[in-house]
């Protein structure tokens, strides 16, 4: 049987991808910090090996005897420069797989990669599209779309009736369930497709700020309304919190980047699109977490 190993397993795709690859009958490696992060009802059916990362001699010692890596980007923020930190991961993961002759590798990238400079921290994402597929690996490479779940790092905004966003409010762009990227990437890796190929993963239906926020107020029973903000107002905003200078520049510019006449390169399609509605995702998720306390 294939063993695959999983990166990033206690994370909002992750931990979906592991959940599937366990009812699938595999036993999955999976690589984290802490395992006292993950549901000890899976501990019976995955090896776990703890370690960091940004170790390369743990990468690869960790990888040792696996036919197909899942590959997540844990953005650091709090280190000096994020992107060179995704490059340094992404080295660390391409000496794995030539080391090991891992030959199956599918890597969690974003919408905008393909431009590979001028979208702040998706650069380094793109720069990882380079580096993974130069290993000649059998690659998959998941451009996905912007995460519901990025509304849960805004949670105290919405809960005073305020959705921020540095993005045009009528902008529309592909929105996705973190869950609908874990079923895709597990039914790759239990696959076992041959081939170099780039896939978008886009939810089901583009969306504007402005669709979001109606969304959310109607689901929740919660008003929230859409503020822009300035480019210069976010950043200020972000370093007041204590991100680094090239931390907060990255985020500001991953929406600078795909604000005007940005066209994802992969069409949306049946491929592409994916059945989880931001309704039901936010009736689900958001409406307990906006719940009184």
């Amino acid at each position: 049987m294939t063993t695959i190993a999983v990166t990033t397993p206690t994370g909002h795709v992750g931990a979906h991808v592991v959940r599937l690859l366990v009812q699938a009958g595999t036993r999955p490696v999976l690589l984290l910090r802490d395992a006292a992060r993950l549901d000890p009802d899976l501990l019976p059916y995955v090896q776990v090996r703890e370690g960091d990362l940004h170790d390369r001699d743990y990468v690869v010692r960790a990888t040792e005897g696996v036919d197909a890596l899942f590959w997540v980007d844990p953005t650091d923020l709090t280190v000096d420069d994020p992107n060179a930190s995704t490059r340094e991961l992404a080295e660390h993961a391409a000496d794995a797989v030539r080391r090991n002759t891992i030959s199956r590798l599918v890597l969690q990238s974003s919408v905008g990669a393909e431009r590979r400079q001028g979208v702040g921290l998706i650069d380094g994402l793109g720069a990882a599209e380079d580096i993974l597929g130069d290993t000649g690996v059998d690659l998959l490479v998941l451009r996905c779309g912007y995460f519901f779940t990025n509304l849960l790092d805004d949670i105290d905004a919405i809960r005073g009736g305020v959705l921020p966003t540095a993005m045009a409010p009528d902008r529309r762009l592909p929105w996705v369930a973190p869950r609908d990227i874990g079923d895709v990437v597990a039914a790759n890796l239990l696959s076992g497709r041959p081939g170099r190929r780039i896939q978008g993963v886009h939810g089901p239906e583009d969306l504007s700020f402005s669709d979001v926020a109606r969304t959310v107020s109607d689901v929740t029973g919660h008003p929230v309304a859409v503020h822009h903000v300035e480019d210069d107002e976010l950043f200020a905003m972000l370093t007041s919190v204590g991100l680094g200078k090239r931390a907060a520049q990255g985020i500001v510019g991953m929406t600078s980047g795909i604000r005007d006449g940005f066209v994802p390169e992969q069409p949306r399609d049946a491929v592409t699109t994916t059945p989880t509605t931001l309704a039901a995702w936010a009736y689900e998720e958001l409406r307990p977490a906006l719940a009184p306390r």
